[in-house]
């Protein structure tokens, strides 16, 4: 009796990793969301253009904003699903596969996170300075201090994996 409730037990864990796919197509549903804002954002570029005004630098820097968190999102809702779920085997059979699928770990999976956070926030600190004029300097000053924060954390992530892997790289 013990070994059937053990079976049933361990069945029950390892298909329970399925209820993190409805987590997965949730960012699928949000980055059409993105992308709905990304339309809206050029939309007000060529506005500002033919009005003559605005920052057209500002637009273009939101326009990579949303670009970088989309990417980050892709990343997630690939490796995630590969790493916790199920082989893409759909993907794993296609031309259009990119290189990185099926070789990011999870250790990977948290440095390309800090990493897309780093770069997120200085897109957002150039934003910052870009707008310097309608910016207020504790603003600023609460930019760079996030962003430096970003940078230190991924830094030690990295020093972290490294240690974790015996001084070698996780690739």
């Amino acid at each position: 009796m013990s070994g059937k409730l053990e079976t049933l037990l361990e069945n029950v864990m390892f298909h329970s990793r399925w209820l993190l796919a409805p987590f997965y197509l949730s960012l699928i549903g949000c980055i059409l969301i993105l992308l709905v804002g990304l339309f809206q954002e050029i939309g007000e570029i060529f506005h500002h253009l033919m009005a003559g005004e605005g920052n057209l630098i500002i637009g273009v820097l939101n326009v990579v904003d949303v670009t970088m968190v989309a990417n980050l999102m892709v990343i997630v809702i690939f490796s995630g699903y590969e790493n916790f779920v199920s082989r893409l085997d759909v993907a794993h059979e296609s031309e259009d596969k990119p290189s990185w699928m099926g070789k990011v770990t999870y250790s990977d999976l948290k440095l390309k996170l800090i990493g897309s956070i780093v770069a997120i926030s200085a897109i957002e600190l150039l934003k910052a300075f870009v707008n310097i004029k309608s910016t207020s300097h504790e603003e600023i000053a609460w930019l760079m201090g996030l962003h430096g924060m970003f940078l230190i954390s991924g830094v030690l992530f990295a020093v972290m994996d490294r240690i974790a892997n015996g001084g070698k790289e996780s690739h």
